[in-house]
């Protein structure tokens, strides 16, 4: 990937994840975390959830150190929360802190009522 494409995606990424790796990670340990987003056929971790350990890996990878594999993993999670946004219940803040749609984007690292 050219570099100029590949700091575009590390940007959008870190546009996306608005979440520390340590609020991440210990968001990832919840029951909230692990109730929602779409289970595999055999009813176990969702989607988001493995994306969000995904997140934590990437986190911890140098810019230099990453792959085509996780610039596109990094652009994956920049859509994500792009497309989940978009699709934001007519809500308060405060209607929307314990619904399953800010759970999902929480797992994907980024939350919608952190300013």
């Amino acid at each position: 990937m050219a570099d100029d494409d590949a700091k575009t995606v590390r940007n959008e990424f870190a546009d996306a994840v608005n979440m520390t790796r340590s609020q991440l990670s210990d968001w990832l340990e919840t029951d909230e975390s692990k109730s929602v987003g779409q289970k595999s056929s055999g009813g176990g971790e969702s989607t988001g959830h493995h994306y969000g350990r995904r997140i934590l890996e990437l986190l911890d990878t140098k810019a230099g150190d990453l792959s085509d594999d996780d610039l596109a993993d990094m652009r994956k999670v920049h859509g994500y929360v792009a497309r989940h946004l978009a699709q934001r219940p007519d809500k308060s803040d405060d209607e929307l802190a314990d619904t399953p749609w800010r759970y999902s984007l929480m797992n994907w690292g980024h939350d919608p009522l952190k300013s």
